[in-house]
């Protein structure tokens, strides 16, 4: 019995979900983030904890526990001068930063560096920080797939799932990515999502990121398929956040915030009899007693 039918639906049914990365990101990520959700295409999101702005996306989910979000598990700190760095003290956890104290701005050099044992404790440190605001998350992903930096942090990744009883978002796709051995490293009981659809910095620069988006409701398959946006809106804040970095920039955030709000995706998504799902909703069918 496949994901849909385990949902109830015909196992040919095309599931979709639409997921917003990096909420706590700032206050634009946050605003963004939290005025997409009522409209239903945006339906689940996950948060990112060691950020400045978690409490304030905390506090959002809290209050409105209808919605889908996960924990969005922290390694990096890519932008040029907005840094942050673990949850817990930096001399606990020394292979994780740079000799700043923040966390290492790609997930090559997460690879290079971490010990799995200080990602495990930085890891465990986030969940219990949202848990301890009260936070009931549906899932755990990674940001900048930083969990496949090396096969043994996917393992950590993989048993924190387990322990917590949440779903791990794992791909293939993913995987090739961050040049990761998906035959190396993924088990035979573990769910993966079908299909990733992701935008690439040439759609952006092209100017074709709106068609990107158009395209992929041709491109669904039978299954799950997960689309991976970061919605903020082109402000002050979020520009210097991402000075010199067009990559995921405010200008592609606000794209991703227009494009998903909008009455026409709605209409998109109607037309091509798509189910949107949620982590919630998985982890029910993979966690069932």
């Amino acid at each position: 019995m496949n994901l849909a039918e385990k949902l109830g639906y015909p196992k040919d049914t095309i599931l979709l979900m639409v997921h917003a990365d990096d909420a706590g990101l700032s206050h634009s990520e946050n605003q963004a983030t939290q005025e997409a959700l009522p409209g239903g295409i945006v339906n689940s999101y996950s948060i990112m904890v060691p950020c400045p702005w978690f409490l304030e996306m905390a506090a959002f989910a809290k209050k409105n526990p209808q919605y889908d979000y996960g924990i969005h598990l922290t390694l990096t700190s890519e932008w040029q001068y907005y840094k942050f760095g673990p949850v817990l003290a930096a001399s606990e956890v020394p292979s994780l930063t740079d000799k700043n104290g923040h966390f290492f701005p790609k997930s090559k050099l997460v690879g290079l560096n971490a010990a799995p044992k200080e990602v495990e404790k930085e890891w465990r440190a986030q969940i219990e920080r949202a848990l301890h605001f009260g936070l009931q998350p549906t899932h755990l992903d990674s940001h900048m797939y930083s969990a496949g930096a090396s096969p043994a942090l996917f393992e950590v990744y993989r048993k924190l799932g387990k322990e917590y009883g949440l779903p791990v978002l794992m791909s293939k796709q993913l995987l090739e990515m961050v040049a990761l051995d998906a035959d190396q490293v993924l088990h035979k009981d573990d769910f993966l999502v079908d299909k990733i659809h992701m935008a690439n910095f040439d759609y952006f620069d092209s100017r074709k990121l709106h068609r990107f988006y158009q395209n992929i409701f041709e491109e669904l398959i039978p299954g799950f398929n997960l689309v991976l946006i970061h919605p903020a809106f082109d402000t002050p804040e979020m520009q210097s956040i991402t000075i010199n970095h067009p990559h995921f920039g405010a200008g592609w955030r606000q794209v991703d915030f227009d494009f998903f709000t909008s009455e026409s995706t709605k209409t998109q998504i109607s037309a091509h009899n798509i189910q949107l799902i949620t982590w919630k909703e998985i982890g029910k069918t993979l966690y069932e007693v």
